[in-house]
């Protein structure tokens, strides 16, 4: 949004809980000014994972295994799992024909909440976090699930699922969780 200076692009699973609305209204905008996969590949290669998140995975995987279930896209999502010692994930898929996004195809619906649980039914214990309204049903089938700089609006209307504002309160949650 910044590079581009569409306003519209910040919309985020944070402030619309309904995945499909904030992805046909960012293919319309995509196609109504012309950007290219090339273009957003570009910009996704100036950008780097937020301070600290490294050291919390890698003091996270000193623990545990970690798998990240995103709702992000594989082309966008590779550059930046590469900088954090790639972690599996588990994400979407852009449809691209030629060099413009003409669509999404989603692994499956709900498919975080369906990870977890398929996870479970393997007989793993599943300590999940999110931030966003898309990932209140993936914690509420893990065993333990928090938010982690959760918008006030999300933690409020979800106050079953502690809220975490730095990466060593979520590493401490998690643990105690295990």
């Amino acid at each position: 949004a910044e590079r581009t200076g569409i306003d519209a692009l910040r919309r985020t699973t944070r402030d619309e809980p309904d995945y499909d609305v904030l992805m046909r209204g960012r293919l319309a905008l995509l196609d109504e000014h012309q950007l290219t996969m090339s273009t957003i590949a570009d910009v996704i290669a100036t950008l780097a994972p937020m301070e600290g998140a490294r050291a919390f995975l890698d003091a996270l995987r000193d623990r545990t295994q970690v798998i990240i279930l995103s709702d992000t896209f594989e082309q966008f999502g590779a550059p930046l799992m590469r900088q954090l010692g790639m972690p599996t994930l588990l994400c979407h898929q852009l449809l691209v024909d030629g060099d413009r996004i003409v669509d999404y195809q989603l692994r499956m619906a709900d498919q975080k909440r369906h990870a977890v649980e398929a996870f479970r039914s393997l007989n793993y214990r599943v300590v999940a976090a999110g931030d966003s309204y898309n990932d209140a049903a993936m914690l509420g089938a893990a065993h333990a699930g928090f938010w982690f700089h959760a918008p006030e609006a999300i933690q409020t209307q979800f106050r079953q699922f502690p809220a975490t504002d730095t990466y060593d309160e979520l590493l401490a949650a998690i643990t105690a969780a295990l």
